[in-house]
């Protein structure tokens, strides 16, 4: 049994992660960022539960319209595969993040 305490990560770089496990074909890992990732798309869904911090969620509709939500922690965002995203800190944040092993 492993007990990780979010609040005690924090990593050398933006987007650094805490491999926690792999189930399947699923990787579940701690991230910590302080900066903005990128626009992408991923080829398989993925689930993101901020845990501390705020972040707000940049999302493309499928007529291309941008949008964006606010998530406060225990919030939880699924994107589809296929969904463009991109996720912008607003103070330092733990996120847990549950995707295909290999996506970006």
């Amino acid at each position: 049994m492993r007990h990780i305490k979010p609040q005690d990560y924090t990593g050398t770089r933006p987007w650094d992660a805490l491999d926690i496990e792999t189930i399947d074909t699923a990787t579940i890992r701690l991230h910590w960022t302080d900066q903005a990732y990128i626009w992408h798309v991923n080829d398989g869904p993925e689930v993101f539960v901020l845990l501390d911090g705020s972040l707000r969620m940049h999302f493309r509709h499928p007529d291309g319209r941008e949008d964006s939500l606010m998530m406060e922690p225990g919030d939880i965002v699924h994107c589809q595969a296929g969904d463009a995203h991109k996720a912008e800190p607003l103070t330092a944040c733990r996120i847990l993040v549950a995707e295909r092993a290999g996506s970006i």
